[in-house]
């Protein structure tokens, strides 16, 4: 898996990513450093989804990119204080827009997206 945004600049790095299994067809990835920014790549290199785990195993962020290989929306479950100003973590959502890669209002997933995606969401619990 390549660098998060490298694609779109024009430049060959080294590879930031590495697939450590699948979930229902849909990659698995998993940071090769340990110590950097935690988040899926902005674009895709051969999959249309991405999914991210925590360390201890459960669900922390997926990530749907168009035909174009551009992101267009990230699930993710993390703490996210324009939802829950509690500051534990909640299950939400961005819908990404064009031109690059700015995102919009963080949104509380609602029951019926949740149903879509629950099955790559592991231990997730429906709001």
């Amino acid at each position: 898996m390549g660098g998060n945004g490298t694609f779109a600049a024009g430049r060959i790095v080294a590879y930031r990513w590495e697939t450590v299994g699948e979930i229902h067809g849909v990659k698995v990835l998993e940071l090769k450093d340990k110590g950097v920014s935690r988040k899926l790549p902005e674009e895709a290199h051969s999959s249309r989804m991405y999914i991210m785990n925590y360390p201890e195993g459960h669900f922390a962020q997926l990530r749907v990119y168009d035909r174009r290989h551009r992101l267009r929306l990230e699930i993710a479950f993390h703490p996210e204080r324009s939802v829950d100003k509690s500051g534990k973590p909640v299950l939400h959502y961005h819908v990404y827009g064009q031109p690059g890669f700015k995102h919009g209002q963080a949104q509380k997933l609602s029951r019926k997206a949740f149903r879509r995606y629950a099955k790559f969401m592991k231990g997730m619990v429906e709001p």
